[in-house]
């Protein structure tokens, strides 16, 4: 099997057999093999019926479906664990990512060697105040604190070598770092490819601005997840230990200047009058409850494995 198409989608009754058409055609065009993978990510219109109805005519298709919408990390996490081509394509249903560049997207990876290339749309059809320019600070956000040099992550059109998408683990609304996600696995052999881009044809995006800002606390989950996701004890418990000295030396010499002021014979307030006591003290307590955290994140890690948080209804 040359290439497993993957596309996720949300009530896109309208572009799903011509999807399918152009897919199909390309795919014969450059005589490749090929399977497509539909996941319904909760539609609520006749695109489940739609699918049914092109699987039946076309084997090649096979299709997942959600018994609501849980986001586009788990359909793509849900489809990359069943894809079988050497080559795995994702792609939006919404008909503004072109098929045509399916075959040169699968070249870079079979011939190139590139682990991902990843679609840069470097001309956008979409609204310039809620899309274009937020996405370009994204965008420049996500390079600066990623280290992966790529000009479009959102770009729902991407080629992956077959090993990339069962090393990886993608959750949450992590799709957009998935080239984050295989650079910190060791998949470092990343491009990108300026593709075509198109408005789009039929119904409505799904995607509103608030998507930046969600995008914006995941780069710094994952920033933190890569840096000390696996040993959280290096975090909490530095920070921890280093509260605590703090406190604690900060406690010891309030002390020490009290038995300083009585062997002298100077009586004055209690050692608890001094408001500085307390912060001393908490600090110990806050330095103690991080360095448990830590502690409790290690073994977490080494007892439990993640678990998939989503529920498929029928697999066809």
């Amino acid at each position: 099997m040359n290439l497993s198409v993957i596309i996720p989608l949300l009530n896109e009754e309208e572009s799903l057999e011509e999807l399918f058409s152009r897919i199909n055609d390309v795919c014969v065009a450059n005589g490749l093999s090929y399977e497509i993978w539909f996941v319904d990510d909760g539609s609520t219109d006749l695109s489940w019926s739609i699918i049914e109805n092109l699987k039946v005519q076309h084997p090649q298709i096979h299709a997942i479906k959600f018994s609501r919408n849980y986001g586009k990390s788990q359909a793509l996490h849900a489809a990359f664990s069943r894809a079988d081509g050497e080559v795995i394509i994702t792609m939006d249903a919404d008909l503004q990512d072109f098929p045509e560049e399916i075959p040169e997207l699968y070249a870079m990876v079979k011939r190139d060697g590139y682990d991902i290339v990843s679609g840069w749309k470097k001309k956008r059809y979409d609204n310039v105040m809620t899309k274009n320019i937020p996405s370009k600070l994204f965008n420049a956000a996500a390079r600066k604190v990623s280290g992966v040099d790529l000009h479009d992550f959102n770009c729902g059109l991407k080629a992956y070598r077959k090993q990339v998408v069962k090393s990886i683990d993608v959750y949450g609304d992590m799709h957009r770092y998935i080239p984050v996600l295989a650079a910190n696995a060791g998949f470092g052999k990343i491009t990108e490819k300026p593709v075509q881009h198109q408005a789009r044809p039929y119904g409505t995006s799904k995607f509103g601005t608030e998507r930046f800002v969600r995008g914006f606390l995941d780069l710094i989950t994952l920033w933190f997840v890569s840096r000390f996701g696996g040993r959280p004890m290096h975090f909490f418990g530095a920070v921890g230990t280093i509260m605590f000295i703090v406190g604690f030396l900060s406690a010891l010499w309030l002390g020490i200047s009290k038995l300083i002021d009585v062997s002298r014979g100077v009586y004055g307030h209690l050692l608890t009058d001094n408001a500085w006591f307390f912060i001393a003290l908490t600090v110990m307590v806050l330095g103690t409850l991080l360095f448990i955290a830590g502690f409790l994140g290690e073994m977490i890690i080494r007892t439990n494995r993640q678990q998939d948080n989503y529920h498929i209804e029928e697999v066809i």
